[in-house]
């Protein structure tokens, strides 16, 4: 598995990420053990979590995905051998439940969830600590069009941001994080982040971890320049589209336990055009002998500005599909057939 920087950090990270969001809730204890003993058995030793998880976020689970990696650090004695990232919340997105409310980027909330995640976590660090999505109103989570409400902000002095480069600067000399990164952010933020620790001598964001899969390819509009020029590379999430890359959805067919059977508000990527996308991208992996699933992430993987693919399962049939990926290179003419439909269909689900 090819290794690359993370940031200007000095850490290298593998071109696969393990994400862990069903921990806890799709995926038992046993399951998830199952996982974390594979993908560390086979290189993938770059894993991504948060105090948010499992999702669907819900007080009963909160922290349960960390407690089930904790878990498995403990009984394994391995966690040395993993680069471990984790996310703090920002301000509500789903209840209170989290820390009381309590979800700023200030010193006291960033002390309070690195404290009761490294005790979930039962480890005395976490190597990459990202801001889980802004604390101000913007576009994230499939928001689109930029409004009036966002517009009037009074961000100008941007403290706020100099405030959490500050508070996590600490956290980094106490070295309870090594390295800090960005998570469902903008480019105008991206950057204010970069010059302001440039400027004043602060901790550097060294990626960003926002959506980007063959249905939303919006992050190379803006982001990926910024990724590729300030070495602050994607962590790209949801590459399978929550499974919709897959094809397991295609025709109206809604798989027993499957994620968007179960839980029918997690609609980001199910709509006429993003169907008729991925029957068109399904179409083409078919015609090149390769399994949908395998073709998405092969393009997500070719990009420069990708410093990692974060991949989900929840059965280990996925999970080795997902790994042997990497086996895959996507010649001219599939990148091609790709880019056509792309502009046939561009980005249905953004």
């Amino acid at each position: 598995m090819k290794q690359y920087m993370l940031g200007k950090t000095g850490i290298l990270v593998p071109e696969l990420c393990l994400g862990t969001m069903t921990f806890g809730e799709q995926n038992t204890p046993a399951e998830a053990f199952a996982q974390l003993e594979y993908a560390a058995d086979n290189g993938l030793n770059f894993w991504d979590t948060a105090e948010m998880y499992p999702v669907p976020p819900r007080a009963q689970t909160q922290g349960a995905t960390e407690k089930i990696i904790g878990d498995w650090f403990r009984q394994s004695g391995r966690r040395k051998e993993i680069i471990l990232a984790s996310k703090i919340s920002g301000p509500s997105q789903v209840g209170d439940h989290i820390r009381g409310g309590k979800t700023r980027f200030r010193t006291p909330d960033i002390k309070q969830a690195l404290d009761d995640s490294l005790k979930r976590l039962q480890t005395d660090y976490i190597d990459l600590y990202q801001l889980h999505w802004p604390e101000r109103q913007t576009n994230f989570f499939g928001k689109a069009g930029f409004t009036n409400a966002m517009a009037v902000q009074d961000i100008s002095d941007l403290s706020e941001f100099t405030d959490t480069l500050e508070a996590l600067e600490r956290e980094i000399k106490a070295g309870r994080i090594r390295a800090i990164g960005l998570s469902n952010e903008t480019p105008w933020a991206t950057m204010r982040y970069l010059a302001l620790a440039d400027h004043m001598g602060l901790p550097r964001m060294a990626s960003i971890q926002n959506p980007y899969n063959l249905l939303n390819r919006t992050f190379e509009i803006g982001l990926a320049e910024i990724a590729c020029r300030e070495k602050i590379g994607l962590l790209a999430y949801s590459p399978l589209a929550f499974g919709v890359l897959s094809g397991k959805y295609l025709n109206g067919q809604k798989p027993e336990g499957a994620r968007l059977t179960r839980w029918e508000r997690f609609s980001r990527y199910t709509n006429p055009q993003a169907d008729a996308a991925t029957a068109a991208y399904a179409d083409i992996a078919a015609r090149h002998h390769m399994s949908l699933a395998q073709m998405s992430l092969a393009f997500i993987r070719q990009q420069t500005f990708v410093t990692s693919t974060i991949i989900g399962a929840t059965h280990m049939t996925q999970l080795r599909e997902n790994i042997d990926s990497l086996k895959i290179r996507l010649s001219q003419e599939i990148l091609d057939d790709i880019e056509a439909v792309h502009t046939a269909h561009p980005n249905p689900a953004p």
